[in-house]
């Protein structure tokens, strides 16, 4: 039996024997008054005996049974394995399957395939539970010593030159009290020169976005370039914590200074007392015996405040980046399906602007006028909805290219463009065909900005967006007006809309002179 419990038991019976006594001596006095009825005095005697054993009783039970008890369960719970807290585990579990039925639909197999693979990474964390904490920071802010001294033995090449880690090298660490293995990357450096600096930096940006707790060093004040990718990884939730390394260098004044300026840099995202100063690998002095001394890392405010946070927080860190990297993977899926079906919709406005571009050609009217290609867009429409899986039939995507055309009309952008076109074509065709191409050449250019725009309404789940149309299609005119791609789709149109045309003029001329 613990030394503790036997105090407790001994003091409690001293307590409970001089209460008995005490009551004793006053129900004595009450029974010798009542002597005159034996049959009261001996009740009465009676309940004292069964009160004060049923207070030793009771005492007893509680001390040597009901605290054994009270520890044992204690010890239980604290060798339950932990588990990720389950409304955000099944978050994580349902955005998973969405994100494989959303990778069904990629037609890029190494994309597929790579987001398959990350979708397994993120289910083994789910089931293992590991506490990722990564180190982060410049080359030379001493990253590496800092997971020396946390490990408490020489796990990388510390004082080495930028660059050193060219991969993210991952320890294992337990911490008395947490159930969870802790995993300590140590990343390549930020910040690097050169081409290989560029691909160790995305490398350790990577890792980065994957820790359950983020260690970001430093060895002085913040510089944008640092203060940047540290705002960023706040901003998608990474808990993070900032350490200003190597203080043996700086006074204690310097060091509170440098403090104070790094806590008000990262006030809103970053809590004060989760900035820590450290020393992981002090300077060696020269003694006067000419020996050398080597302090020892002082990486206790450190320690101290990473337990603090593991212990508390854990389970909720675990969970929270967990959900993360599952949204952030939904997310990247749908980007990817995105682009692929912007691919296919551009394709498909391209081919019908030069069908456009092809019937107004032919069938010369006074105007450009979008509502001659009605029919043309209106099946536009329709295949660019059924890319992004809309079923439309005819007679609503001719009424909404009608109402397009209508909105374009409104904006001036048929007057506009006639003018651009016919500025650009003057330069690259000969005056006697430019009139005849231009009416062709701008029907395409206007179906191009109909296409865009139906893209941004489709991309949008049939929602033009607070703007409304005229919003968009002011856009889209924006976008597609700049030189460079209006020399471009020059170029394309003279080869097809304006050279058809011209042999078109030429095999008249020739049957007229034949005819003659």
């Amino acid at each position: 039996m613990p030394l503790s419990r036997i105090v407790t038991l001994i003091v409690g019976l001293i307590l409970i024997l001089g209460l008995s006594l005490w009551l004793i001596d006053s129900l004595s006095r009450l029974y010798w008054q009542l002597s005159y009825s034996p049959l009261l005095g001996n009740l009465l005697l009676l309940l004292l005996v069964v009160l004060i054993g049923g207070l030793v009783a009771a005492f007893v039970y509680y001390v040597l049974v009901l605290q054994a008890g009270e520890k044992r369960s204690r010890r239980r719970r604290r060798v339950t394995p932990a588990e990720i807290p389950a409304a955000k585990s099944d978050a994580a579990s349902t955005t998973l399957q969405a994100v494989r039925q959303q990778v069904a639909q990629i037609q890029d197999e190494v994309a597929r395939q790579a987001l398959l693979s990350k979708s397994r990474e993120i289910e083994v964390n789910l089931a293992r539970g590991e506490i990722q904490v990564v180190v982060f920071g410049t080359g030379s802010a001493g990253k590496t010593s800092l997971v020396n001294a946390i490990m408490g033995r020489m796990v990388g090449q510390v004082d080495a030159p930028m660059g050193t880690t060219q991969a993210g090298e991952t320890y294992c660490l337990r911490l008395k009290g947490l159930e969870r293995k802790i995993l300590i990357t140590d990343t390549p450096g930020i910040l690097e020169a050169g081409v290989a600096g560029t691909q160790r930096e995305q490398l350790a940006r990577e890792l980065a976005t994957s820790a359950d707790l983020l260690l970001f060093v430093v060895d002085n004040d913040l510089r944008r370039s640092e203060y940047e990718p540290l705002r960023s990884l706040a901003e998608i939730g990474k808990r993070s914590l900032l350490i200003l390394n190597k203080t043996d260098l700086y006074t204690d004044e310097d060091k509170e200074s440098i403090l104070a300026r790094l806590r008000q840099r990262v006030r809103g995202f970053i809590a004060p007392n989760d900035v820590v100063a450290i020393a992981a690998n002090p300077q060696s002095a020269q003694l006067e015996t000419g020996e050398t001394f080597q302090p020892e890392p002082d990486i206790t405010p450190l320690l101290r405040r990473m337990a603090a946070i593991l212990r508390a927080e854990g389970e909720d860190l675990v969970a929270d980046n967990i959900l993360l990297q599952s949204l952030r993977l939904g997310e990247e899926a749908r980007n990817l399906i995105d682009a692929q079906r912007r691919r296919q919709a551009d394709k498909i406005v391209e081919r019908f602007q030069w069908i456009g571009a092809g019937v107004v050609s032919v069938t010369p009217l006074p105007v450009v006028d979008l509502l001659a290609t009605a029919a043309v867009n209106a099946q536009m429409v329709v295949e660019i909805g059924r890319v992004y899986g809309c079923e439309l039939n005819m007679e609503r995507g001719k009424e909404l290219a009608l109402s397009l055309a209508k909105t374009i009309a409104s904006l001036g952008i048929v007057k506009g463009a006639i003018q651009l076109i016919s500025t650009a074509l003057q330069l690259h065709v000969a005056t006697f065909i430019v009139g005849r191409a231009i009416q062709g050449v701008t029907a395409a250019y206007l179906t191009r900005i109909a296409g865009k725009s139906f893209i941004e309404y489709f991309r949008h789940d049939q929602d033009w967006g607070d703007g409304g149309m005229t919003e968009v299609v002011k856009q889209q005119f924006k976008m597609n007006r700049r030189d460079e791609f209006i020399k471009a789709f020059v170029q394309e149109a003279i080869a097809r809309v304006v050279k058809p045309l011209t042999n078109n003029s030429e095999l008249v001329e020739y049957d007229e002179e034949a005819n003659s």
